[in-house]
């Protein structure tokens, strides 16, 4: 039987290349390939199916953060003051026939988590007046820049179908692009799970191994020793490899004992702790992804790294550095966004009062402010976030 070196040179094996003092004179083959990434470097659809619809860690970093952040409560101001019963919060409690605001919003925070950019698109009377808010995929979306390389308008794609929605010169915008900014695209934005490739990508592989073990009895496989001194002809070879991997693989045939006949015999091979060591290694990555969504590892329960002492402290870091940062983000570029559709100058922030997971923070800051007997009650209202107090209600008739 030829062996795999002899295939590879493209010659039989002499005597002299059998001979132990020719064995120096043997030429060598290194073998060494670092393996083809997964998903490549392009992200996008690909990247979003392997990662938020395949791994866990991706699926519950984004839905954690998109839920969360779509559930906090709006404040509206007009010329600093709190309205209530304004035409803007009846928008956005009902943006469209299909989805609330809290729906619509959950979808803007999937986008930006998943591509790093989200498109919403508005309709309106004809005029000024806003009627519906639409949350568009990004993957149909693309940016047509002008001869100046500024965006002269965003063009849908649906199957064949192809449409430029243009940008207005001046006043209310059909289209509010919200990217997470990207140092090298001057037109798209760089999501967080295009960061965590590389992770995923490892925990990926390390899924795969695991599975690949259970599916050979939960144990390493082994190596079928040949004792006599003649060699296996090729038909020989194959046959036995056909039936080792007919009748001993896979879950179905666990455990089912070997019947060696002609000089066979069958050693086991064992894991070493090194070999073991892709368990630690898919926990790595696991705590990698999270990391890149800013997601405190404590709060998906995974091992290793909890720096936190406790898990509402945990929690409180999430809310403070991921949650409400980008829900700043969002309800400040919608504001702008809507700003010529309506009188006085308006401004949507998260009402950090009603959220629970840092009222620990907001009491001690109450405290401090109410404390400060040189500010007047206006003044620690604007410490406070709150602005002038609201304007009363105007009677019905």
């Amino acid at each position: 039987m030829t062996s795999i070196l002899s295939r590879l040179l493209g010659r039989q094996p002499g005597p002299e290349m059998r001979a132990p003092e020719r064995k120096q004179g043997l030429p060598m083959l290194a073998f060494h390939h670092p393996g083809r990434g997964l998903f490549g470097e392009a992200s996008g659809v690909a990247l979003v199916r392997a990662g938020f619809h395949r791994n866990p860690v991706v699926h519950r970093c984004v839905r954690l953060i998109a839920e969360s952040a779509a559930n906090v409560p709006l404040a509206l101001t007009v010329d600093g003051a709190e309205v209530t019963d304004h035409p803007l919060e009846k928008l956005l409690e009902r943006p469209n026939p299909r989805e609330s605001g809290i729906s619509l919003l959950d979808g803007v925070f999937t986008h930006l988590l998943l591509f790093g950019n989200a498109y919403l698109h508005l309709l309106t009377d004809g005029e000024t007046a806003p009627l519906e808010i639409h949350a568009l995929r990004p993957d149909r979306v693309r940016v047509v820049a002008g001869p100046d390389g500024w965006p002269r308008g965003h063009e849908y794609s649906l199957g064949a179908a192809r449409s430029l929605i243009a940008i207005e010169p001046e006043g209310l915008q059909p289209i509010l692009h919200l990217r997470l900014a990207d140092p090298l695209d001057d037109h798209q934005g760089y999501a967080p799970l295009c960061a965590a490739q590389v992770p995923l990508e490892m925990h990926e592989a390390a899924s795969r191994w695991n599975k690949a073990l259970l599916d050979n009895s939960a144990r390493p496989s082994g190596a079928l020793v040949y004792a006599s001194p003649e060699n296996l002809t090729d038909l020989q070879f194959d046959r036995l490899k056909a039936e080792l991997e007919q009748a001993f693989s896979g879950q179905s045939n666990a455990g089912r004992p070997i019947l060696l006949e002609g000089g066979l015999d069958w050693k086991p091979l064992a894991l070493t702790p090194k070999d073991m060591d892709f368990q630690e290694a898919r926990n790595g990555a696991a705590r990698e992804i999270a990391l890149a969504f800013g997601v405190p590892p404590l709060l998906l329960g995974l091992p290793g790294d909890n720096t936190y002492s406790n898990y509402a402290e945990a929690n409180r870091a999430f809310w403070r550095q991921t949650i409400v940062p980008l829900v700043r983000r969002v309800s400040g570029a919608m504001a702008q966004w809507l700003q010529p559709a309506y009188a006085g100058r308006i401004t949507l922030l998260p009402d950090l009062d009603q959220i629970e997971a840092i009222a620990e923070d907001r009491s001690a800051l109450w405290k401090r402010v109410a404390e400060a007997s040189f500010l007047t009650d206006q003044e620690k209202r604007n410490a406070l976030g709150y602005g002038a107090k609201a304007k009363p209600r105007a009677p019905r008739p």
